[in-house]
């Protein structure tokens, strides 16, 4: 067992729901802490692959996911500790709205379990356009709605005037419940580009440094800046113990896609990797024109395939390359975009058609409607790249695209799982594996399936 602990000051940034400001005011206090010289940890509640690249952007280190229904509490305490190991102050962007999450009846998988589990005391955002002394009756009922979870402050978005703002104040001091921590003006945020995925994964194009700053000085001028950190004290030690498995002497090089196309992958679980004796060389299936020499498995994750889909089909040697890995029956895993990466074609939504891979005997094609979302729990169908028959990971589904056709007979494509979707409904049969390559649509948290990476990596020693 791995034991660790970590004192760092922390704060989790809920919302009453979604688009009421949440990212915009947590990117711009971590940003503006950053600035300040503080080591600024951020973390990100939910299966999402996008916010994370924006607080990495605004603090300059890695930020994780803390999801507790994917991962459970142990798991998400361990990492906490383990990432605010060096940390000043750790920001935690929570996920919808503060009670939102896996469950209509329990905390699980929402903002309020990771607040509770981690002891963080909790700035609650809320859109105040239209509103004064109302707030204080939202406000009491998020506070009262879970007592234990401590909601030590209130950021008031869209605030109208500087008398709103004193009304505002004033409504929840007369109520006795946690104080506004600030009022940001209408306009006063600037606007973050976004797709119909949600946010644009973020880089210099889609937000310039200079973005950041005006959110930090907009934070700087609107929030209690210094009693938010001084609020962000008020927290007990994280303690938890996890198992780690010691790497093996050998390592193993795992190719793992990494570029405009392909970039969604949860961070820890790619530390996880290295930890357990995976070398990870990152290519560019848009730029490279083969695979890195020495590879023991190969990793696509999501992304926007679509996006890139006439680049990807005219870089034919890197196609030749993967399928010619995938023939070396060395271990290929796919996930969403990678999925259709590894299609026999992909029909972009303007009705354009690509070839890709070819390795799965189906074609993909973009939907102007999101096809699924939400948690899942799979099942492997058969033993696999991953572990046995039967053994069981947490993950979830997010998708505008599908796999048309039927798998031909005779083909030696069989379902990778069984699926059950959080939401409820029968078991259903989702993805492809044949031999030492499978695909699907799921993006599964390692975490889940403690020995999953032990066995992916081994099989990938075998084979190399």
């Amino acid at each position: 067992m791995s034991a660790l602990a970590s004192n760092c000051p922390r704060l989790v940034i809920a919302g009453t729901g979604s688009g009421v400001g949440k990212t915009s005011l947590a990117l711009g206090l971590a940003r503006s802490l950053a600035r300040r010289g503080m080591r600024v940890q951020t973390f990100k509640v939910g299966p999402d692959f996008l916010d994370p690249t924006y607080l990495a952007r605004a603090s300059g280190r890695t930020c994780y996911n803390l999801d507790g229904w994917m991962t459970g509490r142990e798991y998400v305490r361990h990492l906490f500790a383990r990432a605010t190991s060096d940390a000043d102050i750790a920001i935690i962007e929570g996920v919808m709205g503060m009670f939102d999450g896996a469950s209509a009846t329990s905390l699980e998988g929402s903002t309020a379990e990771v607040a509770l589990w981690l002891d963080a005391p909790v700035l609650l955002v809320a859109d105040v356009y239209g509103v004064a002394r109302s707030l204080a009756a939202l406000v009491k009922g998020y506070a009262q709605f879970e007592p234990r979870v401590r909601v030590a402050g209130v950021l008031a978005n869209r605030c109208g005037s500087e008398q709103h703002r004193a009304w505002l104040a004033e409504s929840l001091r007369g109520a006795g419940l946690a104080p506004l921590a600030g009022a940001v003006p209408r306009g006063a945020l600037p606007e973050l580009r976004s797709r119909h995925l949600g946010l644009l994964t973020a880089d210099d194009e889609a937000v310039p440094a200079a973005v950041l700053d005006q959110l930090a000085d907009a934070c700087e001028r609107h929030l209690e800046v210094e009693a938010i950190v001084r609020a962000a004290s008020s927290t007990s030690a994280v303690a938890a113990d996890v198992a780690e498995r010691p790497a093996p002497a050998q390592q193993v090089r795992i190719g793992i896609a990494c570029d405009a196309a392909f970039h969604f992958y949860y961070a820890d679980g790619l530390e996880r990797m290295e930890r357990e004796g995976a070398e990870l060389v990152r290519f560019s299936p848009l730029a490279d024109r083969s695979l890195p020499d020495g590879l023991g498995g190969l990793y696509i994750g999501g992304g926007y395939p679509e996006v890139h889909a006439e680049a990807l089909s005219a870089n034919r040697s890197m196609l030749d390359s993967v399928r010619s890995f995938a023939a070396s029956g060395r271990p290929v895993y796919a996930e969403c975009g990678g999925l259709m990466y590894l299609a026999r074609q992909l029909t972009t939504s303007d009705g354009r058609s690509f070839p890709l891979v070819g390795l799965l005997p189906v074609a993909g094609r973009m939907l102007a409607r999101l096809q699924a979302i939400g948690y899942v729990e799979v099942s492997l169908a058969e033993d696999s790249i991953w572990g046995r028959r039967g053994d069981t990971f947490r993950g979830h589904e997010f998708h505008y695209s599908e796999l048309g056709g039927p798998v031909p007979a005779g083909s030696g494509w069989q379902p990778a799982y069984s699926l059950r979707r959080r939401s409820g409904g029968p078991a259903e049969t989702e993805g492809l594996q044949k031999g030492h390559v499978l695909a699907s649509y799921v993006h599964v948290h390692f975490a889940s399936q403690p020995g999953c990476i032990a066995h992916f990596l081994a099989r990938c020693r075998e084979t190399a």
